[in-house]
């Protein structure tokens, strides 16, 4: 049997801002109602983490969720656990109508980090990345020019980015644009 591989194997490019792949990412989409006290467990349960308002991001290191609209959730957790936590999920949600997925190997994440992530990560989403408007914590669904994409804040620098796995080689050209060298706006 062959060794999982990420969409890029950790591609990565330093410009005004580094961009990398992050490899392999085990990630559940739930569904279901996210005020269900049996959804909330099954998620505290999964990634020790407590349920996210609207637009926000709970994560740690490879565990975490992430709001994704009102009805649906993105958990992170460790790639290597991501069977054995789907099934836990699905065993606990068993008389709750909701759907959980394992969707690791479609999806592809990114880090972008430094001092102009922001201004690089800006450049490629319609979405006002101001210190004011975006921090830490808070998730964005939005277009990463012509594909759909999440993005989140692990700190104040440092961006992750998730999109189709097989929209991973453009992101990253994208983003390794945006990142270039001069191309420096001076907006954030």
């Amino acid at each position: 049997m062959s060794e999982p591989i990420s969409a890029l194997n950790h591609a990565s490019y330093d410009g005004i801002a580094r961009i990398e792949e992050c490899g392999l990412q085990g990630m559940i989409t739930l569904r279901g109602d996210l005020s269900g006290k049996v959804v909330i467990k099954a998620v505290k349960d999964a990634t020790g983490q407590k349920m996210p308002g609207q637009r926000e991001a709970h994560v740690d290191g490879e565990t975490g969720v992430c709001w994704m609209s009102p009805d649906e959730l993105l958990v992170l957790v460790p790639y290597a656990e991501v069977e054995a936590k789907l099934a836990a999920m699905k065993d606990a949600l068993g008389g709750v109508h909701a759907l959980a997925v394992n969707v690791s190997d479609a999806r592809a994440v990114f880090r972008v980090s430094g001092a102009s992530a922001r201004e690089v990560l800006a450049k490629v989403a319609p979405v006002d990345l101001s210190r004011d408007a975006f921090q830490p914590g808070q998730i964005r669904r939005s277009r990463l020019a012509q594909v759909a994409g999440a993005f989140w804040m692990d700190g104040e620098d440092d961006f992750r980015v998730v999109c189709f796995r097989s929209a991973a080689d453009y992101v990253f050209k994208l983003l390794k644009v945006a990142a270039q060298p001069g191309s420096e706006v001076g907006v954030y």
